[in-house]
């Protein structure tokens, strides 16, 4: 049975190279970004064979320990992981437990991402090539600690089980593991940063790990080229446990999941609450508002704009203070209204075939256009004077607060009112409904280029007085253009924002069906 599990995942494997040619592309650039990396990972290993046995110690303690991190975490976020041989499709299948389990624990093997962390575990042997205890003992370690990052993401998948298959768990991971990402540039500085002054810290972290059920078994070639039996030994029977209690959790879990399947069916709510519909009033501009702000909070699609708004004034801070000075937070709150103003120019376009019910109620295009604006007003401008007013706490140079105040609310307003007249005229392709935020569409990749950045072209021309004055203020040091910012930034972003609304709500009107044909071929 072990046998047919295997030869089953690797049939499937290879199934996956008869899809389509952009999937098996698609797959060869995986696979050579892959190799290219494992390669490299081996070529490191390898050259450990000449460095001091501290060192070696230290990387392959340190690396093992992330990777097991990494398979760990891994499947809490991806919720596209593979599943070829998901549990659930066993539940009639009367398989043993030991088999059933020892084949899916091998087939984990049989792709990239279990072959690369075969290769590399076992490339740490080569580190250790310098005596036969230190050789055996690595390739006991490699072998444990390979099948411990295997084990322990069935145990998060199964686990999971029911979570993967709410739409709910899809589009949080979806989101999540976009925060790493915007924070991976000063993260990883911090780290390089810090550890380079301390080059007595990472050795004690990898004894301290070792003595771990994360650095247990690749620490057994180390110790014993050290001559250390008796640590080897406990170590040892640290990652044999480790390995033991995974598997007996991936058991437990394993006979629920055969017994109980996730169920993937809806749930019934109670009628009669309106929500954010029984807060703004019963008018069409309230109810489209009412309608695009639970957009906002509910689609993974809009607050994946909302996600790098906290991160900003954590990428600012820490370029500011690499550089030694905070004059850059000064910049944070124009660039955050210019986002979220222009976040709402590919509106029509996430509505997608929905918007036929804008067209079958009668809704009038000014309607339509202020309503979208406001609720994306309501959740921007707060932001926007919190960041205003923020910075200023840090640089204390006040003098330069009403000029940033007044260039930050005209971008706001005339953002606003330009991401009004786009969607209103143009659409672009963006992730259908229920797709992940980060998905790429297909669609005319020219014409959403051009309208994306022809509009951000034309948004910093008409905020141009604003960029003036601040230039102006800039040069001569006189706060006096600030000033004459606070007033004409608002007052010429209102009216570029209602003359904005008005020209979006007429060509609405005049081309809502052509618009909506549009939008059904971006499907």
């Amino acid at each position: 049975m072990v046998a047919h599990l295997l030869s089953l995942k690797w049939r499937l494997l290879l199934n996956g190279f008869k899809r389509s040619p952009g999937q098996l592309i698609g797959m060869a650039i995986g696979g050579l970004y892959a190799a290219g990396t494992v390669l490299t990972l081996l070529v490191g290993l390898v050259a450990l064979r000449w460095a001091d046995a501290e060192i070696a110690q230290t990387v392959v303690v340190l690396g093992g320990a992330l990777a097991m991190l990494g398979w760990l975490v891994v499947p809490f976020l991806v919720s596209a992981a593979d599943m070829t041989l998901d549990p659930a499709r066993f539940t009639t299948s009367a398989i043993p437990a030991p088999q059933l389990l020892a084949g899916l624990a091998l087939a984990g093997f049989i792709g990239l991402p279990g072959l690369s962390t075969a290769l590399v575990s076992l490339a740490t042997v080569a580190s250790w090539w310098r005596s036969v205890p230190a050789v055996a003992g690595a390739l006991l370690g490699a072998a444990l600690g390979a099948l411990s990052c295997v084990v322990l993401s069935k145990v998060v998948t199964t686990a999971t089980a029911s979570l993967a298959s709410s739409r709910r768990y899809k589009d949080v991971s979806s989101l999540v593991i976009f925060v790493p990402l915007v924070l991976m540039g000063p993260v990883v500085a911090g780290v390089a940063q810090g550890l380079a002054g301390s080059s007595d810290y990472l050795p004690g972290l990898a004894k301290v790990i070792s003595w771990t059920p994360l650095g247990a078994a690749w620490s057994l070639g180390g110790d014993l080229e050290a001559g250390d039996a008796g640590a080897a030994g406990l170590k040892f029977l640290v990652a044999v446990a480790t390995l033991a209690g995974l598997f007996l959790c991936w058991h437990l879990l394993l006979q629920r999941a055969l017994v109980t399947p996730p169920y993937a069916g809806g749930t019934s709510r109670k009628g009669g609450r309106l929500g954010l519909f029984a807060l703004l009033p019963a008018t069409p501009t309230g109810a489209v508002a009412a309608r695009s702000l639970s957009y906002w909070f509910r689609d993974p699609r809009y607050a994946g704009s909302l996600v790098v708004v906290p991160l900003l004034p954590v990428i600012f801070l820490f370029s500011s203070a690499q550089s030694g000075s905070y004059v850059m937070l000064s910049v944070l709150a124009p660039m955050t209204a210019f986002l979220l103003a222009w976040s709402i120019s590919a509106d029509t376009s996430y509505d997608n075939t929905a918007f036929a019910l804008h067209l079958a109620a009668g809704v009038r295009g000014i309607h339509d256009r202020l309503g979208r604006a406001l609720a994306c007003l309501a959740i921007s401008l707060p932001v926007v004077l919190l960041f205003v007013i923020g910075p200023f706490f840090i640089t204390g140079d006040w003098a330069w607060l009403p000029n940033i105040m007044g260039l930050s609310l005209g971008m706001l307003f005339t953002g606003l009112g330009l991401s009004s007249v786009v969607s209103a005229r143009y659409t672009v392709a963006v992730p259908l409904p229920g797709d992940s935020p980060f998905k790429k569409p297909p669609g005319n990749v020219a014409q959403t280029l051009a309208v994306q950045f022809g509009g951000m072209g034309v948004l910093l021309l008409l905020v141009a007085p604003e960029l003036g004055l601040t230039i102006a203020q800039a040069l001569t040091g006189n706060p006096v253009p600030g000033w004459i910012n606070l007033v004409v930034g608002p007052v010429l972003g209102l009216v570029l924002f209602a003359v904005g609304v008005r020209l979006g709500g007429k060509w609405l009107d005049a081309r809502g069906p052509e618009l909506f044909a549009q939008l059904t071929v971006n499907r």
